[in-house]
């Protein structure tokens, strides 16, 4: 199959499509617990909530069917994770909208939630299985870190349009980006699974997986008409999910499994383990749920800079809000947003002369925030204030239109909540063109938006 063999999640759903093409009357459960066991996952915990994927009668028809597909090779490589010495992060898939998924937690938590629908039981195991195993290792190994530092990384494509090799950026935590992400979505579409009604069928899990991953946002609504569960808003939904589940309880049961399973039960008598795991969890909480999904440089395919970057002095009290107003039309897509960003470092690095593109970060109507100059470096947004203060833009001209109420939130509820370690204590928000600084704590929504709709639009 042409294209089968590149990492991104179109070609991951299209190899499983060609399975259940190829498998008439193929139930969803089946087909993923045969990549289960393609993949080689039948460790003990999964044994604990899953079952054996060697104890059904489906089983060796679909691995033959498997085994024969010309998608072989692909799901042996694709689901299977490991993260190599040279830092290359296998096992995980660049999806539609310029987040990077691993694949082996976001399919756990589908069966899971497949099979308490099939067997009209609570589900068990959905959490333990995408996130609570994994963080919770990645907390105790890393004890002797900060707690910010037994998360991540995230990493660079060798190529977006045909990616193929995930690099990351600095030496790996068992719970990198891309395992996280793929947790988040195994939560959330597992929940989902599981929650449907006795009178509702299942779908193919190539639909499930295009619903969640393959969608079209439409100009003048973005994602502000979208109702359903979609990949952009995994970290609110997966927050609304999970939250009210007391993690820390969550974590420690998992781990107490954990050691009874692999009988390494020395470990729970550690006293230091509830710390680290509340420690972890705050961070987790922080890095993943208050603060947005920041796309990297590399990933929108960034110049360099053109000379040596000037670092700011931190911590900066001000936030400067902008609009593009070229490109004047709202970015709806990952790849739309990328094309807009690298237009604009352009004209900033051979128009204006500018070492890179001015601002700090810039959002999109996608359901993502941009980095531009990010958190440490200078940028050039703001005549006089540069040193002071973040500049953000908002992609589009909204000198008579809004913005779309989630790309305001994006910004005004997430990445400023971000800016100051959690939104704990307030910040002065600075919006571009008044000149005025309100307390961004007790600023109003509608007065937020009032005052955007006069913003005069000027630049260095």
């Amino acid at each position: 199959m042409k294209g089968v063999h590149l990492r991104n999640m179109d070609s991951f759903i299209r190899a499983v499509q060609q399975v259940e093409d190829s498998n008439p009357g193929l139930s969803p459960l089946a087909l993923v617990r045969a990549l289960r066991r393609t993949a080689g996952h039948d460790d003990a915990m999964t044994i604990h909530f899953l079952g054996s994927s060697y104890n059904h009668s489906d089983g060796d028809i679909l691995e033959t069917a498997i085994l024969n597909a010309s998608s072989f090779s692909f799901f042996d490589k694709a689901i299977h994770h490991i993260v190599t010495d040279q830092g290359e992060e296998r096992g995980v898939v660049l999806a539609q909208d310029g987040t990077t998924v691993a694949l082996a937690p976001l399919l756990l938590g589908i069966e899971a939630g497949l099979k308490a629908k099939m067997e009209g039981k609570p589900a068990a195991g959905i959490f333990p299985l995408t996130l609570g195993r994994t963080l919770g290792l990645s907390f105790l190994s890393l004890q002797d870190f900060p707690p910010s530092h037994r998360l991540g990384p995230n990493g660079c494509w060798d190529n977006m349009d045909h990616p193929k090799v995930f690099k990351l950026r600095w030496p790996a935590t068992l719970a990198t980006d891309a395992v996280v992400n793929g947790g988040m979505d195994g939560a959330i579409l597992g929940m989902n699974l599981s929650n449907l009604s006795g009178s509702e069928n299942l779908q193919a899990l190539s639909m499930t997986l295009k619903g969640y991953y393959s969608f079209i946002l439409h100009e003048g609504q973005g994602l502000d008409a979208v109702s359903s569960h979609v990949s952009p808003r995994r970290r609110e939904i997966s927050r609304s999910l999970l939250e009210p589940l007391d993690l820390h309880s969550q974590v420690m049961e998992t781990l107490a499994l954990v050691w009874k399973l692999e009988k390494t039960e020395w470990i729970a008598m550690d006293t230091g383990v509830g710390k680290s795991v509340k420690g972890g969890l705050q961070a987790f909480a922080h890095k993943y749920w208050d603060c947005p999904q920041i796309i990297p440089r590399c990933q929108w395919g960034a110049k360099p800079y053109q000379d040596t970057p000037i670092p700011l002095s931190l911590p900066l009290r001000f936030l400067y809000v902008h609009h593009t107003y070229e490109p004047s039309s709202p970015c709806l897509s990952f790849p739309q947003c990328s094309r807009d960003m690298r237009a604009m470092q352009q004209f900033h690095q051979e128009d204006r002369g500018w070492s890179d593109i001015g601002y700090s970060f810039v959002v999109g109507s996608d359901g993502y925030i941009y980095e531009g100059r990010g958190w440490t470096y200078l940028g050039r947004h703001t005549r006089g204030h540069n040193e002071i203060g973040y500049g953000v833009s908002i992609i589009g001209n909204y000198t008579a239109t809004m913005p779309s109420r989630h790309a305001m939130d994006l910004l005004r509820h997430r990445l400023v909540r971000c800016a100051v370690n959690g939104g704990a204590l307030a910040t002065d928000f600075t919006l571009h063109g008044h000149r005025q600084v309100v307390n961004y704590t007790s600023c109003p929504g509608d007065a937020f938006f009032s005052e955007i709709k006069s913003w005069e639009h000027f630049r260095e």
